[in-house]
């Protein structure tokens, strides 16, 4: 039996390139783009604290993780003092520990969930401090 020959091959082959870079156009145009990260606004009282339930970088990496700690550990075990690395104590309260500093929710903690794209559940509870009356 002849071996049959393909006439279209470079169009195969000419399609499948113009159809990977068309799939692949978004993910290095932007390449090296990425948006600056937002500048948080501190309020006067958080200016004049000085100082976070614990350190900058430590809140930066894991504020979600210590608040979901809170969380637990107010609800299962009714503790709510929680003494941070320096052995400082604060009242384990999203409301009136976080809040009572970083009270402008839109400039502070809106600005860095919206850029990078997460939505935190803390409102699910919390009454969002643009609805207090």
């Amino acid at each position: 039996m002849p071996k049959k020959k393909m006439y279209d091959q470079g169009k195969v082959f000419a399609g499948l390139a113009i159809f990977v870079v068309l799939l692949s156009f978004p993910f290095w145009y932007n390449l090296g783009k990425a948006a600056p990260a937002p500048v948080l606004k501190l309020s006067d009282k958080a200016k004049a604290a000085k100082e976070c339930v614990e350190s900058k970088a430590y809140m930066t990496a894991n504020h979600m993780q210590l608040l979901s700690q809170w969380r637990d550990t107010v609800v299962r075990n009714a503790q709510r003092v929680y003494v941070n690395s320096s052995g400082k104590k604060f009242e384990m309260s999203l409301s009136n520990t976080c809040l009572d500093c970083h009270s402008e929710k839109a400039e502070f903690c809106d600005k860095c969930h919206n850029y990078v794209g997460v939505t935190p559940y803390c409102w699910d509870c919390h009454v969002d401090p643009k609805e207090a009356l």
